[in-house]
């Protein structure tokens, strides 16, 4: 179950949606919530299933998510090993590591205000 929770909140996370708006849509306290990113509660399948209509996923993408699927992993120098070369690996773009990336630059904006305001 931790796994699954690990998941909700990477996906919630990539999709830039706050605990808050997680919670409001799903009918529950932020706390509760919270509860269930941190494992703290045992999911039932239909709990899950309101999960990923939330985050706009299907629930065998809660289930079985990879975050090689953004971050590449398998392509990675150090897990390729160091003599690996670029041209035999293959690189793709997919939706999340689009939305990851936007995610980032939103972040970066945000904490350069801050900066900026100080």
């Amino acid at each position: 179950m931790d796994k699954i929770s690990e998941n909700i909140k990477k996906f919630r996370e990539l999709k830039n949606i706050t605990r808050e708006k997680m919670a409001s849509d799903l009918n529950m306290s932020v706390s509760g919530y919270s509860k269930i990113e941190r494992g703290e509660v045992d999911l039932s399948i239909s709990k899950i299933e309101k999960i990923a209509t939330t985050l706009g996923v299907e629930i065998s993408e809660i289930l079985n998510f990879d975050a090689t699927q953004i971050f590449n992993v398998q392509n990675n120098n150090l897990v390729q090993g160091i003599g690996a070369r670029a041209d035999n690996m293959h690189f793709h773009t997919d939706d999340y590591k689009e939305k990851y990336i936007k995610m980032l630059e939103l972040e970066i904006e945000r904490l350069t205000q801050i900066v900026k305001n100080k």
